[in-house]
């Protein structure tokens, strides 16, 4: 029996950052800037084109007439001074959940992986920014802030960079199963090392461990109080906010008008055609990676600014959790979708805690659930055929 020119083409490997299928022309870069096909293609701008398949889809609808539906109650039952002072909690509380959903979806939008360290490199921020921060105070707050944001950034996205390098660069060709199982153990590696006791540890081991007990974040803001119509906000609401949609007005910008971001876009649409055309795929994953760390980094910043505490090595796990399920509810591959997800997982879950504490632990899964029945690739996302 003669077998077709089809059934004779060698098929590819089926790795987690391998394409089933190559692009064969030039301009790869701009077909991915212009496609609304790949994870990251047109989803990859914060302010991109929502496709007409959002705007018909049934999903959203539903869901913004069941938010709206408990808004109204919730208003009914507390007050409309209540029910702002929950949103402004929500907000703040989302600004920190959207930073660190968009270095998952940033991750998986490019090579396909769910980096479930994403929680414990926003954790390894908020630690990195505590011990800058503090001998920085003796310059003044804002210096302190600034220098600790800075720095956590950018030794945290070394850390995503090397974590890249060593534990899944190497199983980039293997089955998707085996990266997955590798993230999980990156994650439990990380908490668990860095919840080493100082003393515990030789140098210089003992300087890069933080310990197991709670530390206090240093005062980087000078915090001021305001009140308007029984609602109470402070500086840290104000900055936690302002400086998330600082953070992703810059990555909106680099994703859409630097070369680097067209790379990181012609990567998403074909990793294979991006080879073909001279990328240089290895930096463009470890520049995802770093991208993705730095925005936890600054996460955790936030975090510890608010709350003031750190509790251990092992506080990430939440966060990381809440802020993968606002990348899976808002479309895990779409920017927008992540932001989106975030700013809902907070709200959520300050008005559920609010009613009864031990409702903001499940609401988010509620959520999730309900949501992903009516809309199985998120909010935002787009189904992707994939070849097998």
């Amino acid at each position: 029996m003669a077998l077709s020119k089809q059934e004779l083409r060698p098929k590819p490997k089926m790795g987690y950052g391998n394409d089933a299928s190559t692009t064969s022309s030039i301009g790869v870069a701009d077909g991915a800037a212009l496609s609304g096909e790949s994870p990251l293609g047109s989803a990859m701008s914060l302010m991109g084109r929502v496709a007409r398949s959002h705007l018909t889809s049934p999903g959203p609808a539903i869901f913004m007439i069941v938010i709206v539906a408990l808004g109204w109650w919730y208003i009914e039952a507390f007050g409309t001074a209540a029910f702002l002072q929950q949103l402004i909690n929500g907000l703040q509380r989302g600004s920190i959940y959207a930073l660190i959903a968009l270095g998952f979806t940033m991750v998986y939008g490019i090579i396909g992986l769910i980096n479930f360290a994403q929680g414990d490199i926003f954790m390894f921020g908020a630690y990195v920014a505590a011990i800058i921060g503090a001998p920085l105070l003796a310059y003044g707050h804002w210096w302190g802030f600034a220098g600790a944001l800075l720095g956590s950034m950018l030794i945290t996205a070394a850390l995503g960079v090397l974590i890249e390098r060593i534990a899944y660069r190497p199983l980039r060709n293997s089955p998707k199963f085996s990266a997955l199982t590798t993230a999980m153990g990156v994650s439990i590696l990380l908490e668990n090392f860095f919840a080493i006791s100082p003393r515990d540890v030789p140098f210089p081991l003992n300087l890069i461990v933080f310990g197991p007990d709670y530390r206090h974040f240093p005062a980087l803001i000078d915090v001021a109080y305001y009140s308007f119509g029984g609602i109470y906000f402070t500086t840290l609401h104000i900055l936690d906010f302002v400086l998330a949609v600082l953070l992703m007005v810059l990555l909106n910008y680099f994703v859409r008008h630097t070369n680097m971001g067209k790379a990181m876009r012609a990567v998403a649409f074909s990793m294979d055609g991006a080879k073909l055309m001279g990328l240089n795929v290895n930096s463009v994953i470890a520049i995802t990676f770093a991208v993705g760390s730095a925005l936890s980094a600054a996460a955790g910043l936030m975090y510890g600014v608010t709350y003031g505490i750190l509790a251990s090595p092992y506080f990430g796990i939440f966060p990381g959790l809440q802020a993968f399920i606002a990348a899976v509810l808002g479309g895990i591959g779409s920017i927008p979708g992540a932001v989106l997800g975030g700013f809902v997982m907070g709200i959520s879950e300050t008005f559920a805690t609010s009613v009864d504490s031990n409702l903001g632990y499940m609401s988010s899964f509620v959520i999730l659930i309900v949501v992903l029945l009516f809309k199985p690739a998120g909010l935002l996302g787009t189904l992707q055929r994939e070849k097998v």
